[in-house]
């Protein structure tokens, strides 16, 4: 199944957007060690900063595209369908298509490909009348 932005967005909550999005695997280790040279030179380019901006820009700032997820510490570009060594050395399409991106935050990049929903920051909870009285409970 080919997943998308497109895709991503018929979902409304950050969970289901979680759960759409998870690779259950660790993170490719092939674009990593000796060959992450390569993963530099893509980041370090001026497509990609570019083509991140635009990225941050649609979503808004905030992880997963939630409105009230917004990000205030590093940004990361996760790519929904990963992409490999190959990936950037032939220059795919998949590696600067705005379909295959999303804004996240370094714990949900990291909970989405490695499947682990409690690496994911949860939100506090709504506040409700009288939560904090204990005879109200």
């Amino acid at each position: 199944m080919n997943k998308s932005y497109h895709g991503l967005i018929q979902f409304s909550t950050f969970e289901e957007r979680f759960e759409y999005l998870k690779l259950n695997g660790a993170v490719a280790a092939i674009t990593f060690g000796y060959d992450r040279y390569l993963n530099q030179m893509l980041y370090q380019s001026r497509e990609w900063k570019r083509l991140r901006h635009d990225v941050i820009f649609r979503d808004e700032g905030c992880d997963l595209g939630i409105p009230d997820r917004e990000i205030h510490s590093q940004i990361l570009i996760h790519h929904i369908t990963p992409i490999t060594l190959e990936s950037i050395e032939y220059g795919d399409d998949c590696v600067f298509d705005m379909e295959n991106l999303i804004t996240t935050t370094k714990a949900t990049h990291n909970a989405i490909h490695y499947g682990d929903s409690s690496l994911l920051v949860r939100l506090p909870e709504k506040r409700r009348q009288h939560d904090t009285c204990l005879w109200h409970r």
